[in-house]
């Protein structure tokens, strides 16, 4: 298994940024490679989508660089830190309910650029045969 030093200035720098993020002095070291051995070509068979061999192939790297990544971020340690679902608090800005009367009928038709006895008049939504 190769190991590699994750640090600002190294290629790595989304996981550096994901290490100082969560309070990781640069320059720990972190295992980069992953035993991942995925079938793609059954996968790709169980969601019925047919793909060249170059697909495979390609699909393969892009499939194992994600799994790769996924295991980098699961060996940060997260010990103290509480699970979210955000990463920033989110509040509600609720009013408070107050009754207010209703608007008048001839306020709310005054407005409109056609009304006919007490209600307004809109051009047919269904074509008459």
């Amino acid at each position: 298994m190769h190991e590699r030093t994750l640090c600002p200035a190294s290629s790595e720098h989304r996981a550096s940024g994901l290490a100082r993020a969560s309070g990781i002095r640069s320059g720990r070291t972190y295992n980069r490679r992953v035993a991942i051995d995925i079938d793609i070509a059954y996968v790709a068979r169980l969601a019925r989508i047919e793909l060249s061999d170059d697909e495979l192939q390609h699909f393969g790297a892009q499939l194992k660089g994600i799994l790769e990544h996924a295991a980098l971020v699961q060996q940060l340690p997260t010990d103290g830190v509480e699970p979210t679902a955000h990463p920033l608090p989110m509040v509600n800005a609720f009013r408070p309910d107050q009754v207010t009367p209703p608007l008048e009928r001839e306020t709310a038709l005054s407005q409109a650029p056609d009304a006919e006895a007490g209600y307004f008049r809109v051009p047919p939504t269904l074509e008459a045969e």
